[in-house]
C-alpha cells in the first residue's frame, strides 16, 4: 500500500512542500529512507519505529521504504517524524487513509510525544496555500497561527494526531502569543539632544536610514535604542514575512509582532551580515532585520567591504546568496540606523576637548564610509555633547506620546501603499508639492553637493515632516527641514 502526508523544507526564507511518500510491500522487513535525508532523518527510523509501539500500534513487519521528494533537494532536522509516522500507519492499514491527507511536522519522542520543531510557519504556509489541514506541535501551533491563514491543530502526542485525521478530536488548546513590551529604550531618559530626537521621530514615522555622528556619551546608542518603541507594531503579510527569515536561521521570535531590531558586532564576518554558509545559504542580519532595524554602532569601526556590502541591500530591498548549487533570495526591507564617532578619538569638532588623533588619521577613519553608502542615508544629524543642565532638567516626552505621532502619521501613508522611505518617484511627484517647496529643492541642486538620489531622498523626508504636521500638501518650512538632514543649510 501507499500513503502520502504532506511536509515541508524551507529553501533560504521560502517554503517548499514536501511529500512523505511511504510504501508497506512485501519482503523481507526493512525499513529505507530516500531523498537526500541528514544524519537526524535518517534517525527517524528508530524514532519512529518505537513511537508507533508505544502508542498501542504494531509496526509493519514487511518492508518499508520512505522517499521524501522532491528527491534533489536535501531535507534535515528531526521535523519530519510525525508525516513518517502518520505514512506508515496509513500505509499500513493501521489508520484511515484520511488522516495521512494533512500537512505535518514535528519530532517524535520515544513514548509517541510530538517535541517542538522549526519550521512550524512554514508548514502554514504550505497548507493555507494546498487548502489542508496542518498539525502541529503544540508551541509551533502557536508561533504559526499568529502568522498564517491556515486552518492549525495543535497535537501533543502521535495518538493525538491520529484522533484529529480522524475528526475524533479537534486537538489541543493553541496557546495564545502575548505580543510582548519588548525590550527598547525610553525617550523620555534621553536629556537633550532636541535635533537628534526630533530626526529619530521622523525617521521612525517614514522608515528612513539615519546616521548619527557625535563625540561618545552624547547618547547616539541610546536613541537608537528606543526607535523600537516609537514605531507601529507589525500587522499582516509583514508578520509572516519576518518569522519566515528567522525561522529559516533556527530562530524564533517571542514577540512576533514587534519589528525585528538586530545589531550585529564590526567583528561580524560577510556572511553574518549579508547571508551564506555552506548548503543552503542561511539569512545574514539585513534579512533578520527585514520589517525592522538593523543598527550598526561604531559605523566606523566595520570593515570597508563589510559597508559596502550594504548598499544594494539598502537600495533594493532584497539580496540573492548564491553558492554551488543553491541561490536563495532573502527581502531586506530595513531601516538601517547608524552611529559614529567623528575620528578616532572621539573628539573631532567637539566644543570641550581637542582631538588628539595624528596628523592623517582624521582622514583615513572618514575614508571607511563611502560616498555612495553616504548617500544612501536619508538623514545625517549630529549629536553633540549634551548642554550643561540637561541631565538634570525635566525629561522629555515620552515614547508612547511620540509613538502615538508616528502611528498618525504612518495612517496617512497608508493611503500610497507603502511607508514614505519607499515610495518611487513617480509616487512622489503625485504629491502635493508647494510652489515654494519646488523652487527650494531646485535651489538645492544647483547651490549644493546634492545628488539626484539625494533630491528623492530629501523629498521622501520632507513628505514625512508634513504627515507629521498632518498636513495634506508639502510645503517650503517642511523642504527646507529635510534638507538640513542632508547637510544643505
Amino acid at each position: 500500500m501507499l500513503a502520502c502526508v504532506s511536509s515541508v523544507v524551507l529553501v533560504g526564507a521560502e517554503p517548499r512542500p514536501v511529500d512523505v511518500e511511504v510504501f508497506v510491500g512485501g519482503g523481507q522487513p526493512k525499513f529505507q529512507l530516500v531523498g537526500l535525508p541528514d544524519a537526524a532523518v535518517r534517525e527517524a527510523k528508530e524514532r519512529v519505529r518505537a513511537a508507533i509501539q508505544s502508542s498501542g500500534f504494531s509496526f509493519p513487519g514487511r518492508r518499508v521504504v520512505v522517499n521524501l521528494a522532491p528527491a534533489d533537494v536535501p531535507k534535515g532536522g528531526s521535523a519530519y517524524d510525525l508525516p513518517i509516522a502518520l505514512g506508515v500507519l496509513a500505509a499500513s492499514k493501521a489508520i484511515p487513509p484520511e488522516c495521512a491527507g494533512v500537512v505535518a511536522l514535528g519530532e517524535l519522542a520515544l513514548d509517541g510525544t510530538v517535541r517542538t520543531v522549526r519550521g512550524g510557519l512554514g508548514a502554514a504556509v504550505v497548507a493555507s496555500r494546498s487548502r489542508t489541514r496542518c498539525l502541529l506541535p503544540i508551541d509551533s501551533a502557536a508561533e504559526a497561527s499568529c502568522a498564517a491563514d491556515a486552518s492549525i491543530a495543535a497535537v501533543g502526542s502521535l495518538q493525538e494526531a491520529i484522533d484529529v485525521g480522524r475528526g475524533a478530536t479537534p486537538g489541543s488548546p493553541i496557546p495564545e502569543v502575548s505580543p510582548g513590551a519588548g525590550e527598547f529604550g525610553e525617550l523620555a531618559e534621553v536629556r537633550g539632544q532636541a535635533t537628534a530626537r526630533r530626526a529619530l521621530e521622523i525617521a521612525a514615522a517614514g522608515g528612513h536610514h539615519l546616521l548619527m555622528s557625535g563625540p561618545p556619551g552624547g547618547g547616539k546608542t541610546m536613541l537608537a535604542r528606543c526607535l523600537p518603541g516609537i514605531v507601529p507594531e507589525l500587522a499582516g503579510q509583514a508578520v509572516g514575512e519576518v518569522a519566515l527569515s528567522w525561522a529559516a536561521a533556527g530562530l524564533s521570535r517571542s514577540s512576533p509582532t514587534i519589528p525585528p531590531f538586530r545589531a550585529p558586532h564590526h567583528s561580524a564576518s560577510l556572511a553574518a551580515l549579508i547571508g551564506g554558509g555552506s548548503g543552503i545559504p542561511q539569512p545574514g542580519e539585513v534579512a533578520l532585520a527585514h520589517h525592522g532595524t538593523l543598527f550598526l554602532d561604531e559605523l566606523g569601526e566595520f570593515p570597508v567591504h563589510l559597508l559596502d556590502a550594504l548598499r544594494q541591500p539598502m537600495e533594493d530591498g532584497c539580496v540573492v546568496v548564491a553558492r554551488k548549487g543553491a541561490s536563495v533570495r532573502f527581502s531586506t526591507r530595513f531601516q538601517l540606523v547608524a552611529a559614529t564617532n567623528p575620528c578616532p578619538c572621539g573628539y573631532e569638532g567637539d566644543r570641550l576637548r581637542t582631538c588628539s588623533c595624528a596628523p592623517g588619521a582624521l582622514a583615513r577613519y572618514q575614508r571607511r564610509l563611502s560616498g555612495p553608502l553616504l548617500d544612501r542615508f536619508d538623514m545625517a544629524i549630529r549629536v553633540p555633547r549634551v548642554e550643561p543642565g540637561a541631565m538634570g532638567g525635566d525629561p522629555g516626552e515620552r515614547s508612547a506620546v511620540v509613538a502615538s505621532r508616528v502611528a498618525a502619521a504612518r495612517r496617512r501613508q497608508a493611503g500610497r501603499g507603502v511607508i514614505n522611505a519607499r515610495l518611487d518617484r513617480r509616487r512622489l511627484d503625485e504629491l502635493s508639492w508647494s510652489e515654494e517647496s519646488g523652487t527650494l529643492l531646485d535651489t538645492a541642486m544647483k547651490r549644493s553637493t546634492l545628488t539626484a538620489r539625494g533630491w528623492d531622498r530629501a523629498r521622501r523626508v520632507a513628505a514625512t515632516i508634513a504627515d507629521l504636521a498632518g498636513v495634506g500638501e508639502i510645503r517650503g518650512e517642511h523642504v527646507l527641514e529635510a534638507l538640513t538632514y542632508r547637510g544643505v543649510r
